[in-house]
């Protein structure tokens, strides 16, 4: 088993039950205990974990981000559904926003290739990248300043597009989704350029696996309220799913 499948199985763990036990882990993985402790403290690095004697619990700070390569690979089945999903809502003359992450990324992949006229906006330099040769889409970047972490375009000059253009329908990410704090995010400047892209559109479409449910990071970008609908998978709580109904907001399950 590669480090990156171990690591996203011990997260895994980690998120059902609050936290891992050494013992366990060599068995579940099938790999030494010397390998174990050094996937925690790689993880505990990445702020994934806390590590203690004889294992790790769980933590997750409001500004925690996990680091690109890690997050690309965490509920990826989840994402790709939830991304199809999206990706069927999109009709040709529109205009669409696509936010940065993992979930966006998944989009930019989904495009049906069926479409002949449609206008990208977008502050990801992966999905940019993504949907260049795709031959009915035009791609247009915010411009901004590069930030390397998630490869987006940010603050200063990143809303200055943003500003200037009325799209369809945004396709957003986020960090966290809860009822009363609304939709998160992990950094400040990401959370800016969210906030411009909704006011941006006619339609605001947030994306989030089951794993941002209930959470709630640092940087408020918008109440439940000013989104249209949030698509989830299969994993989200039905607890959790019927809390958010109850609060107005529109759920579609992957």
């Amino acid at each position: 088993m590669k480090a990156i499948e171990r690591h996203r199985r011990i997260i895994d763990l980690l998120q059902a039950d609050g936290r891992v036990d050494v013992e366990h882990l060599c068995g579940a993985l099938g790999v030494s205990s010397v390998t174990v402790r050094a996937d925690l403290l790689y993880l505990e690095k990445a702020q994934v974990l806390r590590r203690i004697r004889g294992g790790a619990i769980a933590v997750r700070p409001s500004r925690y981000e996990r680091p690109i390569d890690l997050n690309a690979s965490l509920h990826g089945e989840e994402k790709d559904a939830i991304a199809a999903v999206a990706a069927e809502m999109i009709r040709d003359g529109e205009t669409v926003i696509i936010d940065t992450g993992s979930t966006m990324a998944a989009l930019a992949t989904a495009f049906p290739r069926s479409l002949t006229d449609v206008a990208v906006v977008t502050n990801a330099l992966n999905v940019a990248t993504a949907l260049a040769n795709h031959p009915g889409v035009t791609v247009i970047v915010t411009g901004g300043t590069v930030r390397p972490q998630l490869n987006s375009l940010v603050s200063p000059f990143g809303t200055l597009l943003l500003a200037e253009i009325n799209a369809d329908v945004a396709f957003m990410s986020c960090a966290g989704v809860e009822p009363r704090k609304g939709f998160t995010n992990s950094n400040w400047q990401e959370a800016e350029i969210k906030k411009a892209m909704i006011q941006a559109a006619s339609r605001v479409i947030f994306l989030a696996d089951h794993s941002k449910l209930g959470h709630v990071a640092t940087a408020r970008i918008a109440a439940l309220e000013e989104a249209d609908l949030l698509i989830t998978d299969k994993g989200a709580s039905a607890d959790t799913i019927r809390e958010l109904k109850a609060s107005g907001l529109e759920v579609a399950i992957a």
